[in-house]
């Protein structure tokens, strides 16, 4: 078996991350060994392919105090292995301390040395958090891709990404535009990329089978698989499949973001 592909996709929360990361998982399992491990508090990321909500590991640890594989992997859509880390209640504790607790609980359990084909992380954008930044700083994950919009907050949480994956000196793979259907989208976002010396690696155009796959909490790559919305997220695991162009990015400063998006106006 080839060497496991450690993926981490990174964004602004609501940006969609989740989405692609499912989308992505089901088309990888075609013919590859998945493990997803969702490292947002909202425990959102797997939804959509085990087809409800699982359990996450703090809850499990609250419940049981030696767990095993079998009690926080859970089996999705094409045989997907799915992982929530999970993070207390709102405006209870620190959220990034979920990721580093499911981390070292998954060490222990030698999920890891299974070697799956690839891993993929799903981690909220807050990389000043030392937990949302831990599938970096402790090398969980190999590369990383940025998911943003053409707006504002959106490429401004990417920017401040990609500050700290130039601090931890990570791989980043690319970024990926989920369009929102604003004016000269595609455009900004690459110019964005351009900037910060990394490239539009996807572009996954807005969809409204997104919604309706997601009310019966399934992928699009399931429901609707040969729509030209399923293909799109096939043809960007592809891409990062085969992706040998990795950089340490040069994020902007506050002026010169400032600057780089009102050139747009």
């Amino acid at each position: 078996m080839s060497e496991t592909k450690h993926i981490a996709i990174y964004g602004k929360g609501g940006i969609g991350k989740s989405t692609i990361v499912a989308n992505l998982a089901a088309a990888y399992s075609e013919n590859m060994s998945v493990l997803v491990i969702g490292c947002d508090p909202k425990a959102d990321t797997t939804r959509t392919l085990v087809g409800r909500r699982i359990p996450t590991i703090l809850d499990i640890l609250k419940d049981k105090r030696n767990p095993t594989q079998e009690d926080v992997i859970f089996a999705g859509y094409g045989g997907v292995n799915c992982v929530e880390s999970g993070g207390p209640k709102p405006g209870v504790g620190c959220a990034g301390r979920g990721i580093i607790v499911a981390m070292k609980l998954l060490e222990n359990l030698e999920v890891f040395s299974q070697e799956p084909d690839i891993i993929i992380y799903d981690v909220l954008g807050d990389v000043v958090c030392g937990g949302f930044a831990a599938p970096l700083r402790e090398n969980f994950a190999d590369e990383v891709y940025i998911v943003t919009s053409g707006e504002y907050m959106a490429l401004y949480a990417a920017n401040n990404i990609s500050q700290g994956i130039k601090k931890l000196k990570s791989n980043l793979g690319g970024i990926i535009c989920n369009c929102r259907g604003i004016n000269r989208e595609v455009e900004i976002v690459e110019e964005f990329a351009h900037r910060i010396g990394s490239k539009v690696i996807g572009v996954i155009p807005r969809s409204e089978l997104v919604q309706k796959s997601e009310i019966d909490a399934k992928t699009v790559v399931e429901k609707f698989p040969e729509s030209e919305q399923a293909k799109k997220y096939v043809e960007l695991s592809k891409k990062i499949s085969q992706n040998q162009e990795f950089t340490h990015p040069e994020p902007m400063d506050v002026d010169e973001f400032e600057q780089f998006f009102r050139g747009f106006q």
